[in-house]
């Protein structure tokens, strides 16, 4: 028979799921909230679980929502003909709060990465290409990361948005190589969205 293992490392290990979260980290964090905040572990745990239980996708653009649309996709005021292709939810948030982008998005929840098994299909690539087809769309920004992934799944994404003469930018200046959208100041990501170039075609 198997020894169950006491609940305090339970509760550890389970917190080393979270993402920079090592042992100690989550040993602290574990003695915190039984030791000085158990209300709010108690809160934590239920807004958690329903989260778990009823955040999904975005049926239009894959934004995490609990809705079926988004309050973006939802939203009649937005710009219908500009969409902007990121790669986490965490990146429309960051958008959000550093430009004035009235458009639309889509979220990716990834990036393209042959090694680790990742292709078009995972990153609902089908689902952008048919808002491609519809024709409403004039212009495309691809605000990937600038990875080695993050430029190899912008210029697949241009290249299946010419061929229905859409017009793709790409955000520029300020963004570091190899750095991600979601850690760069507000100032920098403003900047370098509202300097974003024309791709070539």
């Amino acid at each position: 028979m198997t020894e169950k293992r006491p609940l305090l490392q339970q509760l550890i290990e389970a917190l080393r799921c979270l993402p920079g979260v090592g042992s100690k980290s989550a040993q602290r964090m574990a003695f915190q909230v039984l030791q000085h905040n158990r209300d709010g572990a108690r809160e934590l745990a239920e807004v958690l679980l329903e989260s778990v239980e009823k955040i999904g996708q975005c049926c239009q653009c894959r934004n995490l929502t609990e809705d079926d649309v988004c309050s973006i996709c939802i939203n009649p005021r937005r710009d219908n003909s500009s969409l902007c292709v990121v790669e986490s939810p965490a990146d429309v948030i960051a958008l959000e709060e550093a430009t004035g982008y009235q458009g639309h998005y889509f979220v990716l929840h990834g990036r393209l990465s042959p090694l680790d098994g990742v292709g078009p299909d995972d990153l609902g690539l089908e689902k952008l290409n048919a808002a491609f087809v519809a024709g409403q769309l004039q212009e495309l920004i691809l605000a990937t990361n600038s990875t080695v992934e993050g430029e190899a799944t912008a210029f697949y994404i241009q290249s299946l948005a010419q061929k229905h003469n859409i017009r793709v930018s790409r955000i520029a200046h300020g963004v570091p190589l190899g750095g991600e959208l979601e850690y760069i100041d507000q100032g920098t990501l403003a900047h370098a969205f509202g300097s974003r170039l024309l791709v070539d075609e």
